[in-house]
């Protein structure tokens, strides 16, 4: 019997998830995602929107698995000048 769970490399939110209203350097967010995930702590990501377009930089700072769930807390690293696609 195993664990499942998904390696992610980039975080991809939808507005509903908890994608942020403004990207602003520097400001912290919590969000969930469905399922047990496994991120890259404290290096950054690309934050994706629904669309596959990246539209700043991320850094977890923490991750918690709970109840088929995985809670992110991150600070945005850097914004882009311009988004671009990802997928």
């Amino acid at each position: 019997m195993g664990m499942p769970c998904e390696i992610n490399s980039l975080l991809k939110l939808k507005p509903s998830q908890g994608y942020p209203a403004v990207l602003e350097v520097g400001a912290r967010h919590q969000v969930q995602k469905g399922g047990y995930r496994i991120f890259p702590i404290d290096v950054p990501l690309s934050l994706v929107d629904e669309n596959w377009l990246a539209h700043s930089d991320i850094v977890i700072e923490k991750l918690t698995w709970e109840h088929q769930t995985t809670a992110l807390e991150f600070r945005i690293h850097r914004v882009y000048t311009t988004p671009f696609a990802v997928q």
